[in-house]
């Protein structure tokens, strides 16, 4: 059975996104047998105990006690959906991130209304930063200058490129207010709150190009909050990541400034 095409969902493109399609469909699943269920309930009490049928009042009631016993099989039901589904999954691709020293890190630091990318550079170790050293222009994410694991590293504006079949454990913050990293085909959603950075991680399976949006409602130009996912080849990333690398001379990764200029 296709889920992705039995609900309408957008393509998927990683590792983990079919758990989350069956745990939608076996939550929508239950849902329509919930919706059936007291609706014929519903029905039956409609004609059971209307005026018609009943011209005196009855005071002793229902006796039998089939609608309990319905409460409690559906309170069993949702402690296994949470027991049996949601919280391993909440352990494995939440709470626990990879491992592997292969991993892609990236930080995102989200604006109104921007996606602001920071790559840590070839020796993937993310230069401090600090406010003093911010200027919208040439160091939007404040990184210092004068720290050498920074010296390599570049950012971007509103392209995130990943190679195909790599962990990337995505490090999200928020210049402003709360933003919502949502990568659909991804099936990622994680807010982005300002003063903290948050993990979230995802393995990409498939290349292509495909949007960011921004899933939280967060100002007049939120409309307009988009970003692009590039997944490539191996060889075509380290190619486009080779010439994003600052120079000795500090030419490279200059797509922020195209940006806003």
């Amino acid at each position: 059975m296709d889920i992705v095409k039995l609900l309408h969902l957008p393509v998927n493109a990683s590792s983990h996104g079919h758990e989350i399609d069956m745990m939608m469909f076996i939550i929508h699943l239950f849902m329509l047998v919930l919706f059936v269920g007291w609706g014929i309930f519903f029905i039956i009490t409609l004609f059971r105990f209307n005026k018609w049928a009943n011209p005196k009042a009855n005071y002793k009631g229902v006796t039998n006690h089939v609608s309990s016993y319905i409460e409690i099989g559906v309170v069993v039901f949702e402690v296994i959906l949470l027991v049996a589904f949601s919280i391993p999954f909440w352990a494995k691709q939440v709470s626990a991130l990879p491992e592997r020293t292969d991993a892609i890190q990236v930080r995102i630091v989200a604006e109104q209304y921007a996606w602001n990318i920071h790559y840590p550079g070839p020796d993937g170790i993310f230069g401090s930063t600090a406010i003093k050293f911010f200027n919208k222009q040439s160091n939007p994410l404040g990184i210092d200058p004068d720290d050498p694991n920074g010296k390599d590293d570049f950012v971007t504006i509103n392209q995130l490129n990943l190679p195909i079949g790599k962990p990337t454990i995505v490090h999200l913050s928020s210049k402003d207010v709360i933003h919502s990293f949502f990568l659909p085909e991804m099936r990622v959603k994680q807010d982005a709150i300002p003063g903290m950075s948050i993990p979230t991680w995802f393995t990409p399976t498939k290349t292509g190009n495909w949007d960011i949006a921004c899933a939280q409602l967060c100002g007049l130009g939120h409309y307009r909050m988009k970003g692009y996912l590039n997944i490539m080849s191996q060889a075509e990333f380290d190619d486009w990541f080779a010439g994003q690398v600052p120079s000795a001379d500090g030419e490279g990764g200059d797509e922020y400034d195209d940006f806003w200029n």
